[in-house]
């Protein structure tokens, strides 16, 4: 299982241009490591896109996809921290599951990334694909499963927007923290990696090019799970800024690093268990 592991970490470096060439920037880590490794520099603007039920592996099939991580960062040793999807956002958003094993709606205490963020005076918006109601209502290709700022104090705070303002603001005062979720299509959960993949063709570069992201930004691209249950839960994280200089990390990292990643790079204290977990630092020294 070690030697095939191995092996297929290897594929993905040769399937990522420039990969077999540059240092790595950790040893893997055979678990998750009991203090953070490094420190994030701060970052003028933080944007995250969360896509759907992809392995490592899978995920890299999309063109778009080996072209970012091929051009910016791509971690290898990453895992989501449980199935199915709803625990993986509270983690990503709050730094723990709360226990949940399950997709159902929970009311869940006032906390989290966008009260933290709002408590500090720090901007910020969640964009949901396909929201055409409130956070609770809206139908199908939206799903609240993915929208973790709807369980937060059980109501639709009014930082949670249609994906559709996004461009307006990308061109004007953009949030310094962004969060995207895509419907339940172009995410890859009820549609192709093929199909998802050109979403992201078709959204990241207006990230890529504006001045929010020019000026010291960073955009981190993960996948909720791994297809199936999966026990190692192994999925991509690509994580892109203009100061970039590495293209891989094999540094173990998990949800918990993205948030504690979002918290230091925008100067405020860690939330749950990402107090304890490594952030991307090692990627910026």
């Amino acid at each position: 299982m070690v030697r095939r592991r191995r092996t297929l970490l290897l594929v993905l470096c040769l399937l990522v241009a420039g990969c077999g060439s540059a240092p790595s920037s950790g040893a893997a880590a055979p678990g998750r490591p009991s203090l953070p490794a490094s420190t994030m520099p701060a970052r003028s603007h933080v944007f995250i896109i969360v896509m759907e039920n992809r392995s490592l592996q899978e995920a890299m099939t999309g063109s778009y996809v080996r072209q970012l991580a091929s051009t910016y960062a791509l971690a290898t040793n990453y895992h989501a921290v449980a199935h199915p999807s709803l625990p993986n956002y509270l983690a990503l958003t709050a730094g723990t599951t709360f226990g949940i094993d399950d997709d159902s709606y929970h009311r869940l205490p006032e906390t989290g990334i966008g009260y933290e963020l709002t408590q500090h005076g720090i901007s910020w918006r969640a964009y949901m694909q396909s929201m055409t109601g409130t956070c609770l209502d809206s139908p199908y290709p939206y799903a609240v499963k993915h929208d973790p700022f709807a369980y937060y104090g059980g109501r639709c705070p009014a930082n949670v927007v249609p994906l559709s303002r996004l461009a307006d603001d990308l061109a004007g005062d953009t949030p310094r923290f962004v969060w995207i979720t895509p419907n339940l299509c172009d995410d890859g959960h009820d549609c192709s990696t093929a199909v998802a993949d050109r979403f992201l063709a078709g959204l990241v570069p207006s990230i890529l090019n504006s001045a929010a992201f020019r000026q010291r930004g960073l955009l981190i691209i993960t996948w909720d799970e791994g297809a199936g249950n999966d026990p190692t839960n192994l999925v991509p994280a690509i994580i892109a800024a203009p100061d970039l200089h590495r293209h891989t990390t094999a540094v173990y990292h998990d949800h918990y690093s993205t948030l504690a990643t979002i918290e230091e790079a925008l100067g405020v204290p860690r939330l749950g268990q990402a107090a304890t977990a490594a952030p991307f630092g090692e990627l910026f020294h």
